[in-house]
């Protein structure tokens, strides 16, 4: 998995103008999550599915460590917010070794990778001070989000810890499950964490286009059938949001087949459409942002010769 971990590069086009970045969730992998099953077609970097739309894109994913008890073990919180600040750090190396520190970014997030990309849109947006200010600019250059599948509401901890209670019967191989109740113990812990989150990114969903998919199908638990994120919470009716089922069960929402797949129009089609929107709304973002920090930084050195 090691060679999985961090950025890769899947597709580029002639003279990019924005960076689409794919986050797994979890049990997840930066490929397989986007992966046919049967047919092994990666949608992602075909050469006749979504780069043929997008033609002036950079398409990159991010993998990281997402075991269960690795995402939301005893120290939940704290693994959660290390995958969030290693996704900045690489996107912020990258783009600077790319010469493209303001390039408009579009995250396309499975199931708990939403959570992450929530979690590092928080840190970004907070690292303002002088000798940070760099992280900032993936906030800054942030424009549209589109989620597929991810736990966002749960009006107390029990809600939040069955949605992760399912997403581990659907997405962990029963021979790596423990019979003592640790991976429980940690959703329950998580299940605070994950709507801490949730909280946190609220105030910042007006700097974004959002786009909101819910599963249609329910997922085959073995001993039932379930939708492993109900709508109301993968879907949150919110103002200026955009939202829509996908006729898949949780597994199978981020892999397309072909052109014709069910759904995969809708999800190409709000790429090429942020894609279009991005570059204008992200330059006049980055006006406003430079001058904000430069009065940031007049205002020390103000201070710091009273």
């Amino acid at each position: 998995m090691a060679e999985n971990l961090g950025l890769t590069e899947i597709y580029r086009g002639d003279d990019p103008i924005v960076d689409i970045v794919a986050v797994h969730g979890l049990n997840g992998h930066p490929f397989q999550t986007w992966t046919t099953q049967n047919t092994n077609k990666f949608w992602l970097g075909d050469s006749d599915l979504l780069p043929s739309h997008l033609k002036r894109a950079r398409i990159l994913t991010f993998g990281y460590n997402a075991a269960v008890t690795a995402l939301l073990g005893k120290t939940s919180s704290d693994r959660i917010m290390q995958h969030a600040q290693t996704l900045i750090a690489a996107l912020v190396a990258d783009r600077e070794l790319e010469d493209a520190t303001q390039r408009p970014i579009i995250f396309i997030c499975h199931s708990l990778g939403g959570i992450i990309v929530k979690r590092a849109l928080i840190y970004s947006a907070s690292r303002t001070s002088k000798l940070v200010q760099h992280l900032y600019s993936i906030f800054v250059s942030t424009y549209g989000i589109l989620f597929l599948g991810t736990p966002h509401n749960g009006s107390n901890k029990a809600s939040l810890a069955s949605v992760g209670r399912r997403m581990i019967d659907a997405l962990t191989p029963s021979k790596v499950m423990d019979t003592d109740g640790q991976l429980v113990d940690a959703l329950l812990e998580g299940s605070e964490v994950l709507q801490n989150i949730t909280d946190m990114f609220v105030p910042l969903m007006k700097n974004f286009r959002v786009y909101f998919f819910w599963e249609q199908e329910k997922t085959d638990l073995g001993a039932s059938l379930a939708y492993i994120v109900e709508e109301n919470s993968a879907a949150p009716i919110l103002d200026d949001t955009e939202r829509a089922g996908l006729p898949y069960e949780h597994r199978d929402m981020a892999k397309f087949e072909s052109r014709s797949s069910p759904g995969y129009r809708l999800v190409a089609a709000a790429l090429i459409r942020y894609s279009k929107e991005a570059p204008d709304m992200v330059s006049m973002r980055w006006v406003q942002a430079t001058e904000m920090l430069k009065s940031k930084r007049q205002n020390e050195a103000a201070e710091l010769v009273q």
